[in-house]
């Protein structure tokens, strides 16, 4: 596979540059492993937590639980057999201390 296919699956992911809300301003697809990596811009460092989807995506995340990257795999023969690839996002949760003030009662 040549840079210009590579280019092309990026551009089909990254079409407007967002995935379910978040805008990714960079990316690199490794055609050897099929890989495509993507960041946000501004971020620097490592994840404060990552997930791995049902998938076998990552999606990774600041200390206050925004995305920060992706890694996406099987970009190219998921693309090519389904059309489309699919990211499941980890449930969320939310801690009692989050909601304690919604759940008062008014005196």
């Amino acid at each position: 596979m040549g840079l210009w296919h590579a280019r092309t699956i990026a551009r089909t992911i990254l079409r407007w540059g967002v995935i379910a809300g978040y805008t990714f301003a960079q990316h690199h697809y490794d055609p050897r492993g099929d890989v495509l990596y993507l960041s946000v811009a501004g971020y620097e460092g490592a994840p404060a937590s990552a997930f791995a989807t049902p998938e076998g995506h990552n999606i990774e995340y600041d200390k206050v639980g925004r995305v920060v990257g992706m890694t996406l795999t099987n970009v190219r023969w998921l693309l090519d057999r389904d059309g489309e690839l699919t990211i499941t996002w980890p449930a969320g949760h939310v801690s009692a201390a989050e909601l304690s003030e919604a759940l008062q009662t008014a005196a």
